[in-house]
């Protein structure tokens, strides 16, 4: 599979540079998790589930999270467990490809224990997931679901990686947030190998303050929701080894109304059929806050982000795209001859590039090259939009509304 892999070839050799790479479900786990991308949440209840991944898929997205826990109620469970393992092994026994035609799948338990029994359950369309998301996650909750999961890899001969979800009032309360975010420290770093990302329940650390963001503030906005962002990346988002990536949190929007702030979304020399109707679609629906969140997300060193509606999706991974600026300066800033160190201008001619500061900035945006690919100079990332959608309507592909 590879980003933008639903368009076709000549519509990707216009828009890029540098074409995003192919990966599998067994490519390094550093890669795949930058390359998790938009992860597009859906409840396990969902009667066509395996028919609506091979659809998604086909609309470019690569990752999924299959829900048993909120997006479902209490009650639903056994049988949407039940629902679970009916479409995975259908979709394993139509034979169906999980490093070639679907995305990377996870599902998000509610106990230690529902791992090791899916895991059974499954037999061999075990092959279509790629792990388990672990719900309010601490060390003392936590790591009965890493030892599950590292039984469960045994068991089933496969490589399960495991996303803990950072979303308990722990986290969030001052006076509980340094012990919490070290005991993960030390829970994560156990499981080093098999901790593919940490995800960020934001909804859940507004629900203790009886909060909810509109859809023109982002989760920056939000005093108590920044500081935690800020405080996780801190102490789990290190650049130095010790570190996860952390991924984006989520948008609850999928509809959008009154306006507030005007996209500054710029011109450019490359057009797209229906660029420009898209461009005004941007601002009469009133994108803003999507749109500054995914940019935040990345400002303050998150990858990727959860999302509960196929819409949400192309945008994310347009704005995941390394720029055809970016590229030359992460480019020239690691160039072998830069290693002593020292300041250059941009090709750009517009910053001053610090070889010794910028290094770690420019690993992280080659990698980000590598999986989503870089821009022709002159496109943006509306121009990237207008691609999809273009494709995507000429397909006839409906969306069929939210996903959890």
């Amino acid at each position: 599979m590879r980003h933008f892999g639903h368009l076709a070839p000549s519509v990707r050799e216009a828009l890029f540079h540098q074409e995003p790479v192919e990966f599998t479900s067994a490519s390094p786990a550093n890669l795949l998790a930058v390359a998790l991308g938009a992860t597009l949440y859906s409840p396990a209840t969902r009667p066509h589930l395996a028919r609506d991944v091979v659809k998604l898929a086909d609309r470019g997205v690569v990752s999924m999270v299959l829900c048993l826990e909120d997006s479902i109620a209490d009650a639903e469970v056994p049988a949407a467990e039940a629902n679970l393992v009916r479409q995975l092994t259908a979709l394993h026994e139509g034979g169906h490809d999980a490093d070639a035609e679907l995305p990377l799948l996870f599902v998000r338990v509610r106990e230690a224990e529902q791992i090791t029994r899916l895991t059974t359950r499954l037999g061999d369309a075990v092959r279509l997931l790629s792990g388990y998301v672990l719900p309010k996650f601490t060390e003392d909750r936590g790591m009965p679901f890493l030892e599950a999961l590292a039984r469960a890899e045994s068991d089933c001969g496969r490589r399960l990686f495991a996303m803990p979800v950072l979303e308990s009032p722990e986290v969030l309360h001052l006076e509980t947030r340094a012990e919490t975010l070290a005991g993960i420290a030390r829970s994560v770093d156990k499981y080093r190998d098999r901790v593919l990302a940490l995800r960020l329940g934001v909804t859940d650390f507004c629900s203790v303050y009886g909060l909810r963001r509109t859809p023109h503030i982002t989760a920056y906005d939000v005093g108590l929701v920044a500081t935690v962002i800020a405080d996780v990346v801190n102490v789990l988002g290190r650049n130095d080894g010790t570190g996860c990536t952390v991924t984006g949190p989520v948008w609850e929007y999928f509809r959008f109304s009154e306006r507030m702030f005007k996209p500054q979304l710029r011109s450019s020399p490359f057009r797209w059929r229906g660029a420009d109707e898209l461009r005004a679609e941007l601002i009469e629906h009133d994108m803003d806050g999507l749109l500054r969140e995914i940019q935040l997300d990345r400002a303050n060193g998150l990858q990727g982000k959860t999302c509960i509606h196929p819409s949400h999706v192309a945008p994310v991974h347009a704005l995941s795209v390394v720029t055809h600026e970016e590229f030359s300066d992460a480019t020239d800033i690691l160039r072998p001859e830069r290693h002593g160190g020292g300041v250059l201008r941009s090709a750009y001619t517009n910053k001053m590039n610090e070889v010794k500061p910028h290094r770690a900035w420019a690993e992280r945006t080659l990698l980000r090259a590598e999986v989503f690919g870089v821009a022709r100079e002159g496109v943006d990332f509306v121009d990237l939009l207008a691609a999809g959608q273009h494709d995507h309507d000429h397909r006839g592909t409906e969306e069929d509304g939210t996903h959890a």
